[in-house]
């Protein structure tokens, strides 16, 4: 496992950012997509259809541009958790803490509430008080699932090149330095 300030022992071409619900994973994912020049797909846009329903071609859709030769994406939904693995080459792990990603992800709910922002395909966040309520709330999802998504990515540390990356300082230090690295290398040739 690799940390913020080794050097990549390649240039990543198909990379997976794995982390907790409100880690940053999509964030993380442009911002590398932009150094390496590598095409962003958001996972969740796959995903989601109009209110909220799962889209029927989500499966062929990660299939599909899992078969290109440059890519990033979320390490999520566990349908398609095995493919994306498969035909990754590089595993950039959001390991922050738990308090750091609740509160991410309370001010990211509360900021797109407030905003009725649009997320995927017309969908927006649902009124605040149905964290109360709802048990899939994303809120108590991201509770839930933290330690179940530390536990997901130790177990294939083995399979994949992992950068392991704690907190924001470590996520600006890994992306201006040994990512900037090999995106200068690969530029030169």
């Amino acid at each position: 496992m690799l940390g913020p300030a080794d050097p990549l022992p390649h240039v990543p071409r198909r990379v997976l950012v794995a982390g907790n619900t409100g880690a940053g994973k999509s964030t993380l994912s442009r911002r590398i997509s932009d150094v390496l020049g590598l095409r962003y797909v958001e996972l969740d846009a796959l995903y989601h259809g109009p209110q909220w329903t799962p889209r029927p071609s989500f499966e062929a859709d990660v299939l599909a541009f899992t078969s290109g030769p440059r890519w990033v994406t979320e390490w999520q939904y566990k349908q398609v958790r095995p493919l994306l693995l498969e035909r990754a080459d590089t595993l950039v792990w959001l390991d922050h803490t738990l308090l750091a990603v609740m509160r991410r992800l309370l001010m990211r709910t509360v900021r797109r509430r407030a905003a009725r922002a649009e997320l995927w395909n017309g969908n927006s966040e649902p009124p605040l008080w149905t964290v109360f309520t709802d048990p899939e709330h994303l809120l108590r999802w991201g509770w839930k699932g933290y330690g179940r998504n530390r536990r997901r990515v130790r177990a294939v540390q083995e399979r994949i090149v992992v950068v392991r990356l704690r907190g924001q300082r470590q996520v600006e230090k890994w992306l201006s330095g040994p990512l900037s690295v090999v995106a200068g290398e690969e530029r030169a040739r």
